[in-house]
């Protein structure tokens, strides 16, 4: 089948020309999509569709099946156009038209592969890529192939430019001289350029890992805020609930006093009528003897009283009880929420030897033996001290504590002592601490504990320290959050965190981080 034979075969009968995203009839004819779906249009109101080719007649709409083999193939037609339309160098020698493989600057001419093998034969001739207009190879004032490149006056010129013309005096140098000072050049830059690039990439990667660490916290951020709120709403609605008890009660006040008045108004009736009988006697020996009937002017009930001069209602008292309120959870929001989380990590010089700590410093446990030296500064019992000691400022941290059933968390002064029963955490007065053991809980300071008989709902966490306020305060890391106790008292040392771990294991997690 000859060239221009398929070429008819990869026409659309609407538009006649090569198919664009063509589509098949039940019928087997193929169509450019949208040219059918244009013919369609005015059948329409006819109800009913033709094909342009056949004229096969349908009731319904057909569906457009897409002809994949056909796309690839007039796609490819598409593809061979647009290259053509692009060089459009033609062989000079053939007598129809024959794409170029190379032009001679000598002849100024182009030729296709079979007489470049004849043209080869001549030799000293220079050829390049096809070239579309020989006249921009040409020197503008003698109309001769440009050869040099002057370096002073950075232009193009021929030999004549070079002997007799402008340039004649000029360091000048041929063009594949030139050309191959400029590649020298442009692999410099180019070594520059990938140094820059790979640069670059190390930044993106920097960047992309800091994007995914700030991803990750801000996920825990979104999470941790998304609690805070609903416990501030929680906590909102407890206090409007508390706001509106006290309305309702100083209402109620009023019928309480009403009903004492009621019944100390039939006591009143009673003795009017018993003086009124007195009054009405002829007796005056019984008259006389009646008893007295008290004193009557003091007839003013003393919360009556109290409630007249309070007014109406107790507007101040009650916007009291919110003030305070709202002052209180927001102090206890600030608190929790304005803190620098401090990357706590344990020192394995102050561990017991029976007690292991990772590698990295953030986990505590009780294995079955241990080879540790045993130092004066290590704990006698299975205690351990943070590496970082706190004398300023406020921080957080938290524990998991889910790997244990015993143990003791909190916060303590350097100087407490590393043996006997002084040691433990809330065991004397350098330290406080949140106490496990199996089911019972308790906070402790001092050998005073506050047990906690509900435990504490969540394997998390978390210890603030506001040194300057004398603060340590505990939380449990549950939805919403629970504030457990706030221990108060004049610092005198730095604090260090510290871990006593009876069985399983703790770890510590945080770090690096705003409240």
């Amino acid at each position: 089948m000859a060239s221009s034979d398929v070429t008819t075969e990869l026409c659309c009968s609407i538009c006649i020309g090569i198919y664009r995203d063509p589509v098949t009839l039940l019928c087997g004819h193929n169509f450019c999509r949208d040219c059918i779906t244009r013919a369609w249009e005015h059948q329409e109101d006819l109800q009913e569709y033709k094909c342009p080719e056949c004229q096969r007649r349908y009731k319904r709409r057909p569906k457009l099946v897409r002809n994949i083999t056909l796309r690839n193939i007039s796609e490819a037609f598409h593809s061979t156009e647009t290259d053509q339309e692009q060089t459009e160098v033609f062989c000079n020698y053939c007598d129809f038209p024959v794409p170029a493989t190379k032009s001679c600057l000598q002849c100024e001419t182009s030729l296709c592969e079979n007489h470049l093998r004849k043209h080869d034969r001549s030799g000293g001739h220079t050829l390049l890529p096809p070239i579309s207009d020989m006249e921009k190879r040409k020197c503008s004032v003698h109309k001769k192939i440009l050869e040099y490149y002057c370096t002073e006056d950075a232009a193009y010129i021929c030999v004549s430019c070079r002997l007799d013309g402008e340039h004649r005096w000029h360091q000048v140098e041929t063009l594949d001289e030139a050309s191959e000072e400029k590649k020298k050049k442009l692999r410099d830059d180019l070594q520059q350029l990938m140094a820059e690039t790979e640069e670059a990439e190390k930044r993106v990667q920097s960047l992309e890992e800091r994007r995914r660490k700030a991803q990750e916290k801000a996920d825990d951020e979104e999470e941790r805020v998304t609690a805070l709120f609903r416990d501030l709403r929680s906590r909102l609605k407890d206090l409007e609930k508390r706001v509106l008890r006290d309305i309702r009660r100083q209402v109620e006040s009023y019928d309480d006093v009403i009903r004492q008045l009621e019944i100390k108004k039939e006591e009143l009736s009673r003795k009017m009528r018993h003086i009124e009988e007195l009054c009405n006697m002829t007796d005056p020996l019984t008259v006389l003897q009646e008893s007295d009937t008290g004193d009557l002017c003091d007839t003013e009930d003393r919360h009556d009283k109290q409630l007249h001069d309070g007014g109406d209602l107790d507007v101040a008292g009650i916007s009291h009880t919110l003030h305070t309120g709202l002052s209180d959870i927001m102090s206890e929001v600030i608190n929790i929420y304005t803190w620098n989380n401090a990357d706590i990590v344990l020192d394995i010089n102050t561990a017991d030897s029976y007690l292991y700590v990772s590698d990295d410093g953030k986990t505590a446990s009780r294995p079955l033996w241990s080879l540790f030296l045993i130092l004066h500064e290590r704990f006698q019992y299975a205690q351990v001290l943070s590496s970082q000691s706190f004398s300023s400022g406020r921080h957080y941290w938290e524990v998991d504590v889910g790997g244990s059933n015993s143990f003791r968390v909190g916060m303590c002064y350097p100087s407490i002592h590393r043996r006997e029963d002084q040691l433990w955490i809330g065991w004397n007065n350098k330290s406080w601490g949140l106490y496990r053991d199996g089911n019972q809980y308790a906070l402790l300071h001092d050998r005073k504990e506050i047990r906690l008989p509900d435990g504490i709902p969540s394997d998390r966490v978390r210890i603030c320290l506001d040194y300057e306020a004398g603060q340590i305060s505990f939380y449990a890391l549950c939805d919403p959050i629970r504030h457990l106790h706030t221990f108060t008292a004049t610092f005198t040392e730095p604090l260090h965190a510290v871990l006593q771990i009876k069985t399983g294991y703790i770890k510590i997690s945080g770090g690096d981080q705003e409240m």
